[in-house]
């Protein structure tokens, strides 16, 4: 028998320089069912448990320029990532999905510039044709951003070296609010 030796690809968080471990802001599965209400129905995506942004190039190709990055999060979290995890949860008798995302970098700045830069992102999506299905109703604060379509939405906020996100269908507003705020507890000043 012969072969080669080989390494496996480094990931994302390997030489990591940021001063927050995403895993350790990450929610788990049980409080994600205790927070969204959807108890032992909510579970893991086995195939949507990502440690790097994933970009779905087929959908992101077929969008406006303005609005690629509703399909790339590479654009969303923009080149200065560190550290990555996003989970997406399915609740299957209501149709909802659910995820959580962090991504950490070494300073505020490299994390509000990615915000800063999603936030125009939004807006200039939103002002395009595929606005209203992509983003509809959007809101930006100094640390928070919100988009809802139909069932639909996104909510972002930014806090120290971490931007998190939270995707959501069919769930109550409240939900992504209370994912956001137990991850950003976790977030160092």
């Amino acid at each position: 028998m012969t072969g080669v030796a080989t390494r496996a690809i480094p990931g994302i968080d390997d030489d990591s320089r940021s001063p927050v471990d995403v895993e350790t802001v990450m929610l788990d599965q049980s409080q994600m069912r205790a927070i969204t209400g959807a108890g032992e129905e909510l579970s893991i995506i086995p195939s949507m448990d990502a440690k790097s942004p994933v970009d779905i190039e087929l959908l992101a190709d077929t969008a406006p320029p303005q609005c690629r990055w509703f399909f790339a999060e590479t654009q969303v979290f923009g080149p200065d990532v560190e550290e990555f995890h996003k989970t997406t949860f399915q609740h299957p008798p209501k149709g909802g999905l659910i995820s959580q995302a962090a991504a950490a970098y070494r300073t505020p700045e490299q994390a509000r510039g990615a915000f800063t830069d999603l936030v125009a992102a939004v807006q200039a999506c939103h002002a395009t044709d595929h606005g209203s299905l992509l983003v509809g109703d959007w809101d930006a604060t100094a640390d928070a951003l919100t988009t809802r379509a139909g069932a639909c939405g996104r909510d972002y906020r930014v806090k120290s070296v971490v931007l998190a996100e939270v995707t959501f269908c069919r769930f109550p507003a409240s939900a992504p609010e209370l994912v956001l705020t137990n991850i950003l507890k976790s977030v160092p000043e």
